[in-house]
């Protein structure tokens, strides 16, 4: 069993930063592949960005690339978003996802599917962000 705790959101205005960081507690080994979610004001969860632990390979979702980035601490078993330019539209709550079925393919895939938050066994909590005009 894993427990996901994501802690580092907040408010900014428009153009700030913020780093959200994902520690994994429990059976770390089943959290071979990461990532997150958003999920907006009345919207539906959206991909941001999957890595694959064992080599770092990351994969971004449409307009999250080149303003977040993903970077991991394997001894913390740590996995932290560095947010950049935020946008209203980055506006919503974030969760921490993690998966030991799917392979490091799927992991790269999942995150863009319409319906791939379904795909992660486990889920933190979530964080939210709010960025202002």
């Amino acid at each position: 069993r894993v427990r996901l705790v994501e802690t580092g959101g907040g408010s900014v205005q428009t153009g700030g930063s913020l780093t959200l960081s994902c520690e994994a507690f429990g059976d770390v080994q089943e959290t071979p592949c990461m990532g997150w979610f958003h999920e907006g004001p009345g919207k539906g969860r959206e991909g941001v960005a999957s890595i694959w632990r064992g080599n770092a390979s990351a994969n971004y979702v449409g307009t999250f690339g080149g303003r977040f980035t993903l970077s991991q601490d394997n001894v913390k078993n740590t996995l932290t978003l560095q947010m950049n330019s935020l946008k209203p539209e980055d506006t919503g709550m974030y969760y921490c996802v993690a998966d030991h079925t799917l392979s490091s393919t799927a992991c790269m895939t999942a995150i863009m599917h319409r319906e791939g938050f379904q795909m992660y066994t486990y889920w933190g909590q979530g964080t939210q962000v709010t960025v202002s005009a």
